[in-house]
């Protein structure tokens, strides 16, 4: 029997919390070998859009997943998700389907929980105020899980599309508590905030990265293409560098192979892995002045993790729709 999960009961199992704990525990298995996750294989479909396909096994907790992911930036101006995604779930021991859930929101989640994780690890421990660009479900979810490992006070949300901001501000006020507010202006959003997130589909800088005050930490991840970047080739300069993957971000992120290729830094400017930084074998942030960045370009064991404490979830509370495929 292969369980079956859709968005809602995705909803219904999920939490913010469970999932930086589980994420913690994926990334600490790329660190010390359990895990196995080979590039992205990715296609363009010309005119339309993009397919990712991501497998990844997590040894320490007994997950098998990949993940077919595909953006159509057209879609939006059609009322459509803009990115879509579909996980299966197999036995690790057999290969048979365990579960098919829905991905968008699994993603939403592992990529929100991924920025508090980095944010627990690089962020001061004192961040109060919060700078984030986009007004999607990315943006909410970064904001719930940095309102897990941080005591926020005020957040500052800024989109293009001031209604976008304006709904935003009031559903994520009323469900995190937090005074929320649009800001009138990228720079608006940047200036006096703790901790800044890009969270767009943005193809160029999103502000000046001399607006970024010393001891800022930020989370860049909205952009995953080679050609593409959120942040601007100073905000890279003047921070230290922590990456998801090194082989996947040097492969991927605009923000980073821009500045490479341009002779402006090297490869050597990242620092380390998320990983590294939460296994204590490398350090992250140094000193409450310092300026990190932490750049996502998105990995498969985040989906086999998520994906695995899902499925776990579901069974737990009998969530789903159980199907025979025969």
């Amino acid at each position: 029997m292969v369980l079956v999960l859709s968005r809602s009961d995705i909803e219904k199992v999920l939490t913010m919390k469970e999932t930086i704990l589980v994420l913690e525990q994926a990334f600490r298995e790329l660190t010390s070998g359990t895990a196995q996750m080979p590039p992205r294989a990715s296609l363009s479909i010309p005119g339309e859009g993009w397919l990712g396909a991501m497998p990844a096994y997590l040894g320490g907790l007994g997950s098998l997943s990949t993940k077919v992911v595909t953006m159509h930036e057209r879609n939006a101006s059609k009322g459509l998700p803009t990115v879509r995604a579909t996980i299966v779930l197999n036995d690790p021991a057999t290969g048979e389907a365990l579960a098919f859930m829905e991905g968008s929101l699994v993603t939403a989640y592992r990529t929100g929980a991924l920025g508090g994780l980095a944010a627990k690890h690089l962020s001061r421990k004192g961040s109060k105020v919060v700078g984030i660009f986009g007004a999607g479900i990315q943006a909410r979810t970064q904001l719930a899980a940095l309102a897990e490992v941080r005591k926020l006070e005020r957040v500052k949300v800024y989109d293009p599309v001031s209604e976008r901001a304006g709904a935003f501000a009031d559903e994520m006020g009323r469900k995190t508590g937090l005074a929320v507010e649009v800001s009138p202006s990228s720079s608006d959003a940047v200036l006096g905030s703790d901790i800044v997130v890009t969270a767009t589909t943005s193809k160029v800088p999103l502000f000046d990265g001399g607006l970024v005050a010393p001891g800022t930490h930020l989370n860049a991840f909205g952009s995953f293409r080679p050609d593409q970047r959120e942040v601007d080739r100073k905000t890279v300069e003047e921070s230290r560098v922590i990456v998801d993957s090194r082989e996947a971000a040097l492969a991927e992120a605009g923000d980073l192979i821009i500045p490479i290729k341009e002779g402006k830094i090297s490869a050597d400017h990242i620092i380390a892995e998320l990983g590294e930084v939460v296994s204590g074998t490398k350090i992250g942030r140094r000193s409450e002045a310092e300026i990190t960045l932490f750049k996502s370009v998105g990995l498969g064991i985040q989906d086999c993790a998520a994906a695995w404490l899902a499925y776990t979830k579901a069974k737990e509370n009998g969530v789903g729709t159980e199907l025979e495929l025969g």
